[in-house]
């Protein structure tokens, strides 16, 4: 029997096609709630998550958008509403890891990556909260890293993003808790997902990431979609601001 309940609820997870946010999404569904999932391109994989899901007795709604652009994630926000009723839990998972050298920076490199892990964020929040306040109730969750915590050599870039969300997150925490709106955030450390399967396809450097943490194993997507249920949780009702590290001891702050 499943301690959290999240029956009657309303779930939008961002990149929710793959790793991280699919876990997040089944979790969510095993735990009661109805599920809206955007992705950008895999509607294959958007396919299976929305099976799995609908298999749990739950709705799952699919919404192909690219949320760094405002008005796509506008029109996004209000589909959500039409078809499901309104959004009570807002899952920021969407974002990209990619390769950026200073002295041989890619200007378009940079640019996507803050359009898609930082623009994303405050176009879909912007989108979600005026709803959130009606109900006064609410609760965000944003994915962070650790990468925001100890930098991230040949990937500043990435690391400025997710250091920009856990900014957003204690700033919100306090606006927002007026109206009984939650805000926190999950920093994961290494995750054996998609993301990551190009770097992992080297066996040795895999092994010294996972000799490099203090558990001795690089966590599935699941072990991070605990924490985020958690957050969604009255179980964590005296929780925002808060930024909780998943990352098996690698990084250790707060």
């Amino acid at each position: 029997m499943m301690v959290i309940d999240l029956a009657g609820k309303r779930t939008l997870i961002t990149g929710g096609s793959r790793g991280i946010g699919r876990a997040t999404a089944i979790l969510f569904g095993q735990a009661g709630s109805d599920v809206a999932i955007n992705y950008v391109s895999n509607t294959a994989a958007a396919e299976e998550v929305r099976a799995e899901v609908e298999d749990l007795g739950r709705k799952c709604l699919l919404l192909k958008a690219d949320i760094s652009k405002e008005k796509k994630a506008n029109e996004m926000v209000e589909a959500v509403i039409k078809e499901l009723g309104g959004v009570d839990v807002l899952v920021n998972n969407a974002g990209v890891w990619t390769y950026l050298e200073m002295g041989a920076m890619v200007s378009e490199v940079l640019k996507e990556t803050m359009e898609i892990n930082l623009d994303s964020v405050f176009y879909v929040t912007n989108a979600v909260v005026p709803h959130m306040k009606k109900k006064m109730q609410g609760w965000i969750i944003n994915v962070a890293s650790t990468a925001a915590i100890r930098g991230e050599a040949f990937h500043s870039h990435y690391a400025a993003t997710k250091g920009a969300v856990n900014a957003l997150t204690k700033s919100w925490a306090v606006e927002l808790a007026p109206y009984n709106i939650r805000v926190n955030a999950v920093a994961p450390g290494w995750v054996d997902t998609d993301m990551c399967a190009e770097v992992f396809s080297d066996p040795g450097f895999k092994e010294s990431v996972r000799q490099s943490i203090p558990l001795k194993r690089i966590p599935p997507p699941e072990d991070i979609a605990g924490p985020i249920l958690f957050l969604a949780s009255d179980l964590s009702r005296h929780i925002t601001g808060a930024v909780i590290n998943v990352n098996g001891g690698a990084v250790l702050s707060g």
